[in-house]
């Protein structure tokens, strides 16, 4: 009998808050490539905020999820058969592929990675497209000057973490806030961070962000939106710079809720906000992946990530990852 193909697929779309039966487990047929293709064997895969904007239905900057097609996420596999001159049985890589056991795919968007370099799951964490987004937001919006002080959000997030630790290389003052008194440690103790709060604890933000900025923010790198971000907003000072990432704050919400208060502050002190797309500076992308890769190497770049067993356990790794109950990079290992 040939091998079945698992996957996850997209079984109705969430109102409010995700559920388990949003999703189906599903066993597929062995899929085989065509001329030009080649079959992956995926390894790794990706659980990321953004994905819950797809599970809507409406227009944005990639196409929504559709009903009853496997959902797609950034994976890490090996090349098991190959018909495309490109690639090499053997081969490992890395890109857009499927929530399945095995993806054929053209090639296109893909790239190989070395795993000797570092553990394949990295390659989707710090050395993929959550390190990118750090960096591309940082560099590109962020302008950061030496001895500015960079406020980050879900700082002990995929991004906000390495955003940190990129922050305290080109020698800014680094401070953050996340949900739990041992990531706000670790953000300390362990990354460096100047300063660190737990939002949830702390009692009313806006005075804790005075507390721990009492000179001002020059750059704040939003992850989360909501409260967090209006007290951020009211701390900026004369011609500082917000990047928009991030609103998991926002992203189950049922209704559109108003806000961000204080927004003449932006004209008062002459503020620059803008988002981005981390695919919009390939140039950088490819910068960033080049000095992280020695970075690491000399301990100024720090990981961590929480990997779930098992592609049947993927939607349940993607709804902990939303509420939080991730530490670091948020991985499946399929294989």
């Amino acid at each position: 009998m040939p091998e079945k193909n698992y996957q996850i697929i997209l079984k109705s779309r969430p109102s409010g808050w995700v559920s388990e039966e949003n999703f189906d487990y599903v066993a597929g047929d062995m899929p085989e490539p065509g001329p030009g293709e080649i079959l992956v064997k995926n390894k790794y895969m990706s659980v990321d905020p953004y994905m819950r904007g797809r599970m809507n239905e409406g227009k944005s900057y990639v196409p929504p999820f559709e009903i009853g097609k496997v959902l797609q996420a950034g994976v890490v596999g090996e090349v098991v058969e190959s018909h495309n001159d490109k690639f090499a049985v053997g081969d490992h890589v890395s890109g857009m592929l499927g929530w399945e056991n095995y993806s054929v795919s053209n090639g296109e968007g893909l790239m190989k990675v070395d795993p000797d370099v570092a553990p394949l799951s990295w390659h989707l964490g710090i050395l993929g497209m959550p390190g990118m987004t750090a960096y591309v937001g940082l560099k590109s919006i962020g302008e950061p000057k030496k001895g500015e002080t960079l406020f980050v959000s879900a700082a002990s997030g995929a991004v906000g973490s390495v955003v940190g630790q990129l922050g305290k290389i080109m020698g800014l003052r680094v401070v953050g806030c996340a949900g739990d008194d041992d990531k706000v440690a670790w953000l300390i103790d362990e990354l460096g961070f100047d300063a660190a709060f737990n939002y949830k604890t702390c009692g009313p933000v806006y005075k804790k962000m005075r507390e721990v900025c009492p000179e001002g923010i020059d750059i704040n790198f939003e992850n989360v939106g909501g409260e967090i971000m209006e007290a951020a907003l009211w701390q900026m000072k004369d011609f500082g710079r917000i990047i928009l990432c991030g609103m998991i704050s926002a992203y189950n919400d049922k209704e559109m809720t108003p806000g961000p208060r204080g927004m003449a502050v932006m004209i008062q002190r002459r503020l620059k906000m803008q988002g981005f797309i981390v695919s919009d500076r390939p140039d950088l992308c490819g910068e960033y992946v080049i000095k992280a890769a020695g970075w690491v190497n000399e301990g100024k770049l720090k990981y961590r990530e929480s990997v779930t067993e098992g592609l049947e356990n993927a939607p349940r790794a993607f709804i902990g990852m939303l509420k939080g109950e991730n530490f670091g990079k948020q991985v499946v290992k399929l294989a």
